[in-house]
């Protein structure tokens, strides 16, 4: 045999041996697949992880691999190109997605297809699947990237279909990118990611309901779609809540409407584009939010975490909002500036008085541009707000008092926007027990 020949095979054989056995020294670089030419090579992203030395890169090679991916120290999970290729998926294993072995940070089994804790982690260019995820009831969380107690980088992912079987979308589970913790402040920037097609929640970050502690984010330059009108479950685009903190910026959100029940006795529930949950001081910016029955909400809860005071929202561009209004101020001393608003079919911005105990008072609403709404402004019966200057145009009420606007024309016939219930316990919290 001719010994140059013989010698390549025997390198070959090397690496071959390398990603069956799953067995090799620690190095600052591995590699998933055989795309990147010579070195060291795994055929399982778990076991690239768990060869890889601290704070080192695993590669991902085009192709899909049917696995659920835990991470528990600090290193960057990126997804290359080969050839023509550009897809690195993870999808869901043959037999279906199980849990990670830990509870999230409520005590809840979660069940997610790539899961970091206790790390400083990376995440990129990578896609996750979640479709045939093989849950069978309600008592795991399905998530597609899982923070837990975790600060790093998800930029650049494609995450969809992170959506229970039929029958059971009505757990409020299914959170493509979730981000929790429940010790100290961990920084997570979340960007230019693609999210679609998920159950609860496209992008949530929560703490432990206790102020001053969990993540504190940076959402970005994200595009986020939801299911469209549906009748399952109360969807969120973007989630802040519980003691998480940090902005919203630059995202584009669409598509989270809910149609059931369809009247709002004795209460209503509705989906966000943007929703602040019980956490103070979050800034939104720039961001586009349509199609939604609240375009953009910040929401006091005393029993999970307390007030959403000090939200800013700012030139935001805020369409088509349905049943509900398109800011809603459900909390105190927030900011409403130079948002453009058009086609809600309620209020532009509503300072609301319904979530006690902040009563919609000293807000500032001014600069705004509001293009078509019942009111232009809901007043609620809040105190000390700014409402001036803003500009209206096509409005049937620039300015009202109280909480209700019925609107002369264009109304949705299922009841939901009528009557003084329209702002009675909306949300449902996003803490598991009540979205159960």
């Amino acid at each position: 045999m001719n010994p140059i020949r013989n010698l390549a095979l025997s390198c070959l054989a090397l690496v071959v041996l390398v990603a069956l056995s799953g067995q090799a020294f620690a190095s600052n670089s591995v590699t998933v697949g055989l795309c990147a030419g010579p070195g060291t090579h795994y055929i399982t992203i778990q076991a690239a992880v768990n060869a890889v030395s601290i704070g080192g890169t695993v590669k991902v090679c085009p192709g899909t691999y049917p696995e659920q991916v835990t991470i528990s120290k600090n290193l960057t999970l990126m997804g290359i190109a080969s050839g023509t290729s550009d897809a690195a998926v993870v999808t869901v294993p043959g037999g279906g997605l199980v849990t990670n072995g830990v509870v999230d940070i409520f005590g809840f089994p979660t069940a997610a297809q790539i899961f970091v804790q206790n790390a400083n982690v990376t995440v990129s260019h990578i896609t996750v699947d979640g479709a045939n995820d093989g849950l069978t009831d309600c008592s795991i969380d399905a998530i597609g990237i899982y923070y837990q107690n975790s600060s790093g980088t998800i930029t650049d992912n494609a995450v969809r279909n992170v959506l229970l079987p039929t029958g059971l979308q009505g757990c409020q589970d299914g959170l493509a990118i979730n981000v929790e913790g429940n010790s100290g402040t961990p920084a997570v920037t979340i960007s230019y990611n693609s999210v679609r097609n998920y159950d609860k929640n496209g992008i949530t970050a929560s703490g432990p309901g206790t102020a001053g502690v969990g993540p504190v984010v940076t959402v970005k330059n994200n595009t986020v779609i939801g299911l469209g009108a549906t009748t399952v479950t109360a969807q969120n685009g973007i989630q802040v809540g519980l003691g998480a903190t940090g902005s919203i910026t630059s995202n584009y959100v669409a598509d989270d409407i809910y149609t059931n029940p369809p009247n709002c006795s004795p209460s209503c529930t509705g989906a966000s584009g943007i929703l602040v949950y019980a956490s103070a001081g979050v800034t939104v910016s720039s961001n586009t939010v349509e199609s939604a029955q609240y375009g953009i909400v910040p929401v006091t809860d005393p029993n999970f975490g307390g007030p959403a005071n000090g939200t800013i929202i700012k030139t935001n561009h805020i369409g088509g909002t349905q049943l509900f209004d398109a800011i809603d101020l459900c909390s105190d001393g927030n900011i409403a500036q130079t948002n453009v608003i058009y086609g809600s079919s309620q209020d532009g911005i509503h300072t609301d008085d319904s979530c006690s105990p902040s009563t919609g008072s000293n807000n500032v609403v001014t600069g705004n541009t509001i293009n078509e709404a019942c009111a232009g402004i809901l007043l609620g019966s809040g105190t000390g707000n700014t409402i001036a200057p803003n500009t209206f145009l096509n409005v049937t009420n620039t300015t009202l008092a109280g909480d209700v606007c019925t609107p002369a024309v264009g109304a949705l016939a299922t009841g939901m926007e009528s009557g003084a219930t329209k702002h009675l316990s909306f949300r449902p919290s996003p803490l598991k027990p009540i979205r159960n």
